[in-house]
């Protein structure tokens, strides 16, 4: 089995490469849901940090724990930030980033279309989200501060938008949003331009499957297709080295800041068993000029071998570590959580860049979402290749910093 040391001995897959327009249609309902919560004990804070800059920090008080924050003044209210006095661990949930908390509106998440952030504008701070893949789109003000002033700044939320927490089969989980009534923002006499249902495809094989949302952005986004024979995605199906490629490459081409150039046709053959007349050679000639992937010892790339989910981190991290060289960055990537870790990886070749993928947006999670444990042997389904390349695409286009 080939083994990915450094130089890294990357796979590659992806899914088939879209040669025609996909029909659009509104997605259904989304497999998460939300539950509304007590706003007295979830506060939304802009935290200064830097020269004039402020991060949104979501703050979420335990009944009958330490108190978390005590709040003074008015127009604007300075919050205290009481949990950074103790461990709040136990006491008081924070979310500081998009992994924590996402905009959700008329019960449709849209954590993968708008990123939340605050700005300064008119003598006060506003909370507004904005599209992750169309900047012309005016940004939607969620909430302001009424004012400045030193310190941490109690965000008062717009009506119609209120702080709820995300649900998945009835199971409440620590994911916060920031969730708007269309209806009573314009009653309210607010306009913002709110965001068009997202047009993707609904396929008929994913309303149960964990990753659908997923599914969708990334079939939205262009670098996975379903199969239109039978309007399904085949969620479950194997990946073969050669997709990976071509998916992963595609995302790259989604990065508004990153100008690739792949070949149209391939000038060499790049592995003994990819002749340059393969419909991916050309993808897996560039993916290997630039150290994304590599094939095994006897000089081949088993382009319709299926890829591992452990193989497929190892793809994913160069990808990422691509984009940084390719901004005059260093290839080290910025983790936004801790490293996890899995109870099946250890001694394994792939232990040291799964976890590493695990805290780099969670591109790398458990079989299914489920348990400890990562199954790095085990061939990725289309679901989770598709769900991961989005996280990773997603991580490069709006890194924590």
């Amino acid at each position: 089995m080939m083994k990915f040391t450094q130089p890294l001995k990357l796979l590659a897959m992806a899914t088939a490469v879209i040669t025609s327009t996909i029909s659009f249609m509104p997605a259904k309902a989304t497999t998460y849901q939300e539950k509304e919560i007590d706003q007295n004990q979830i506060i939304a804070v802009a935290a200064p940090f830097g020269q004039n800059k402020y991060n949104l920090v979501i703050i979420e008080q335990i009944p009958g724990k330490n108190q978390c924050w005590s709040e003074r003044g008015s127009e604007p209210v300075v919050v205290e930030p009481l949990w950074t006095t103790f461990d709040f661990t136990g006491h008081c949930n924070r979310a500081t980033d998009s992994n924590g908390y996402s905009v959700r509106l008329d019960n449709r998440d849209y954590g993968l279309d708008y990123l939340l952030s605050v700005t300064e504008k008119d003598g006060e701070l506003q909370l507004v989200a904005n599209s992750r893949t169309d900047r012309s789109q005016p940004p939607i003000v969620v909430g302001k501060t009424y004012g400045m002033s030193d310190g941490f700044l109690k965000i008062f939320l717009n009506p119609g938008w209120q702080l709820t927490k995300r649900t998945y089969e009835d199971k409440i989980l620590g994911h916060v949003y920031l969730s708007g009534d269309s209806q009573e923002i314009a009653a309210a006499g607010d306009s913002p331009s709110l965001p068009v249902a997202a047009r993707t495809p609904s396929f008929r094989d994913i309303a149960n499957d964990i990753y659908k949302e997923e599914i969708e952005r990334a079939v939205a986004l262009g670098f996975i297709a379903g199969f239109k024979e039978d309007n399904t995605f085949r969620p479950q199906a194997s990946l073969t080295r050669e997709q990976l490629v071509s998916m992963v490459i595609e995302s790259l081409n989604t990065v508004p800041d990153l100008k690739i150039q792949t070949p149209a046709q391939a000038t060499t053959q790049p592995y003994s068993d990819v002749v340059s007349s393969r419909w991916s050679a050309a993808k897996i000639q560039w993916a290997k000029e630039n150290q994304i992937v590599s094939g095994y010892p006897d000089g081949t790339f088993r382009p319709e071998q299926p890829v591992t989910r452990a193989e497929l981190m190892a793809v994913l991290r160069r990808a990422a570590e691509f984009v940084q060289v390719e901004r005059g960055a260093t290839p080290n990537l910025a983790t936004t959580q801790v490293s996890r870790t899995f109870a099946d990886i250890s001694g394994h070749w792939g232990q040291q860049l799964i976890e590493q993928m695990s805290a780099y947006c969670q591109v790398a999670s458990p079989l299914n979402e489920t348990g400890n444990n990562f199954n790095p042997d085990t061939p990725s389904g289309r679901n989770y290749a598709a769900a991961a390349t989005l996280r990773m695409q997603t991580c490069v286009v709006d890194p924590v910093r």
